[in-house]
């Protein structure tokens, strides 16, 4: 932004800078829910938020799949949530827990369809296990002393995706059988 452009804002009258923000503010989604979360809500709703996702995974992971490329869909749609739920609450613990619970969710309802790898079950196995190794990483960057509460999870987690449809891109990625913090 111009130097000149940001001193005539800083004289602009208060009444004025107010409006040009609030209309600023209106037009980024994110931003707002953000905004609404923080100030309105004081942080306060995080559990409440967590919880909505979570019964979300539930729901539609019990969904009557024909295609493993449908599920995938689902999954892609309530990853998109828990990515905005971190945009708008910066809750990096609730990011992994969410993911894990979705995947693990995944496995437990949709055995049968994500059990062998066959070419109806390409694109969604490696999207697991894509989706698997981000986990890894952003769980590798949380404090240390919340890795007990994940190792069960993980761990099963890690076992299915070598076990199922996934496996042939768990080698290609070199995710480790094992999660051992």
């Amino acid at each position: 932004m111009d130097a000149d452009l940001k001193k005539a804002i800083v004289r602009m009258p208060q009444g004025e800078k107010d409006k040009l923000l609030l209309r600023l503010v209106a037009k980024d989604d994110i931003l707002v829910e953000r905004l609404m979360y923080e100030l309105v809500e004081h942080k306060e709703t995080l559990d409440v938020r967590r919880e909505v996702i979570k019964s979300a995974i539930n729901r539609l992971s019990k969904s009557a799949y024909d295609w493993p490329g449908w599920a995938m869909m689902d999954m892609r749609s309530l990853s998109g949530d828990i990515t905005r739920h971190v945009k708008v609450t910066k809750d990096a613990y609730g990011e992994v827990d969410l993911q894990l619970h979705m995947l693990n969710s995944y496995f437990d309802e949709q055995t049968d369809l994500l059990r062998f790898y066959n070419s109806r079950s390409d694109k969604t196995a490696e999207y697991i296990a894509k989706r698997t190794e981000q986990l890894l990483k952003k769980l590798n960057k949380l404090n240390p002393d919340y890795y007990i509460d994940f190792e069960r999870s993980v761990n099963r987690l890690l076992e299915r995706v070598h076990a199922f449809c996934p496996a042939p891109y768990a080698r290609q990625l070199l995710l480790p059988h094992e999660w051992v913090y």
